[in-house]
């Protein structure tokens, strides 16, 4: 039988360099670190949602806060005058105001601009900028206005002088 020999290729000292083994203990230490982030990105993300869901609420809150103290300090300052008391009680969403409709229900009970606007609990001039469309009154005074529709002359005389005393 012949023998064959295979020649065996010494390496030399700078290939044996470029095939090192990697180092156990590196990977492992790296494994288990990309491990622990996806096992903490798992359990961080509902806190993350919980977290958001509560500033949203935080800031409606904060919101409603303000909104309240305001009303709170109007109310405080005297902002919003006692309205004329209604015999007829209207549900003010369902009023339309019209600029004409004022003008004529002024007419019709016989009264100026500063009366009017002292059975309103608002001022002369805010009388006439509504009757001439050029502003239209504000929530707190359309019961006061509905309120003057039912009114006929004597029953408005008598509340002014009620109210002017």
């Amino acid at each position: 039988m012949i023998g064959f020999c295979i020649p065996y290729k010494i390496l030399s000292l700078a290939q044996l360099q470029l095939r090192k083994m990697p180092n156990v203990a590196s990977i492992l230490k790296s494994e288990i670190s990309r491990v622990a982030r996806k096992e903490v990105r798992g359990e961080t993300l509902p806190l993350r949602k919980a977290v958001s869901s509560y500033r949203a609420e935080i800031a409606a809150l904060k919101r409603r806060a303000q909104t309240l103290e305001q009303a709170l300090r109007r109310l405080s300052n005297g902002y919003m005058k006692a309205a004329p008391s209604s015999a007829v009680e209207e549900d003010t969403s369902k009023f339309r105001f019209s600029a004409k409709g004022l003008a004529s229900q002024r007419q019709r009970l016989g009264l100026s601009a500063e009366q009017c606007g002292l059975l309103l609990g608002a001022s002369s001039q805010s009388v006439y900028n509504w009757e001439q469309g050029k502003t239209r009154p504000l929530a707190r005074h359309l019961p006061a206005i509905a309120a003057v529709r039912g009114l006929s002359r004597k029953d408005a005389a008598d509340r002014l002088q009620s109210l002017q005393r």
